[in-house]
């Protein structure tokens, strides 16, 4: 009985050891990692349509090389139009192998918090392609502020841009896809959705806000031949701080990330969003550790994981704003000066 109960300890430690070492050295949740390996492959894209909101910079431009390289036909929409004319020649360069011809990119600039003209936009996909498949809402904006010095204006702004716009699309879309009885849409949120992370509150919330809206989605829609998937990135080299909000309205943080800050490459985190999103995964969780590790301790241990990520996300916050903060802000200051 002994040697059963001695044999049945290890056998779980081993595994528990196993499952430890797997995350620790994983940029992305395990069935994430299965996919990537053995799942549905990124050819799959080819010859369908896709709609990336917000595909000027960052997850957006990249995700969109990644679904041209394989020969998805492509809509790509964000407010900067000579950003998306770049990104359309980017996508046809890489995709020139795939068979990718001039027509098959969709230049559709508009700002997505004008949500009066979101059905016009769809229209404007349909004429053109005849169709659409999966719809990648990516768009949104980042914030750094003190939770108590935040103006209400700043919160309902960001959860306009963040939340609403992205919501309202979807139900734009949605009649058309549940039409056909078939349709994807993909929500970039954040590992900020899942953690609250210090200094960022209403941009925080708007990500939780984003789970709670298409996770009701997902149970209502299932049995109707739509996919929800989450995407969760953590810290991305991007320039999204050029565009990252204060507690004050109107005002931008501006700043550069720091070269000595730990982050995933951009090119990386669009890979595995494709992954993500070519195997209609749920709900992804992709960034470097230690975040992903936090991740799945507050998942399944969440007091102790909170307990433990307050006290470092804090000492991690503290020693970033003695860093990149402290020098974007210093911007901020300038530019108040001014």
């Amino acid at each position: 009985m002994m040697d059963f109960t001695a044999y049945l300890f290890f056998t779980v430690l081993s595994c528990a050891v196993l499952l430890l070492c797997l995350i620790l050295f994983s940029d992305g949740d395990l069935t994430l990692m299965l996919k990537e390996k053995f799942g549905v492959p990124l050819d799959s894209v080819k010859g369908k349509v896709y709609w990336v909101v917000g595909a000027s910079s960052g997850i957006g431009k990249e995700l969109s090389y990644q679904l041209a390289a394989h020969g998805a036909k492509l809509v790509i929409s964000a407010r900067r139009a000579l950003e998306l004319e770049k990104v359309k020649t980017g996508c046809l360069a890489v995709g020139k192998k795939a068979g990718l011809v001039d027509s098959d990119v969709l230049l559709l600039p508009f700002d997505v918090t004008e949500v009066e003209s979101h059905q016009e936009h769809f229209d404007s996909v349909l004429r053109h392609f005849g169709k659409l498949d999966v719809l990648i809402n990516n768009s949104g904006r980042s914030q750094k502020a003190e939770f108590q010095k935040i103006d209400l204006r700043v919160d309902k702004d960001l959860f306009n841009t963040n939340v609403f716009s992205l919501v309202n699309l979807s139900r734009v879309v949605l009649p058309y896809f549940l039409a056909k009885a078939q349709g994807h849409i993909v929500v970039t949120s954040s590992v900020a959705g899942k953690l609250g992370a210090a200094f960022s509150a209403t941009y925080n919330a708007t990500k939780h806000a984003l789970h709670g809206y298409f996770e009701t989605a997902r149970s209502e829609l299932y049995t109707k031949g739509i996919s929800i998937t989450m995407i969760c990135p953590g810290m991305v080299y991007s320039d999204i701080l050029t565009a990252c909000a204060t507690e004050n309205p109107g005002e931008q943080l501006g700043g550069e990330i720091g070269e000595d800050e730990k982050r995933m490459k951009t090119e990386r985190c669009a890979k595995l969003c494709a992954v993500a999103i070519v195997n209609k995964l749920d709900e992804v969780w992709i960034s470097l550790n230690p975040v992903l590790f936090f991740l799945y301790v507050c998942q399944y241990a969440p007091s102790l994981g909170r307990t433990f990520l307050s006290r470092y996300g804090l000492q991690a916050a503290i020693k970033t704003r003695g860093k990149r903060d402290a020098r974007t802000l210093r911007t901020l200051d300038n530019n108040r000066s001014r």
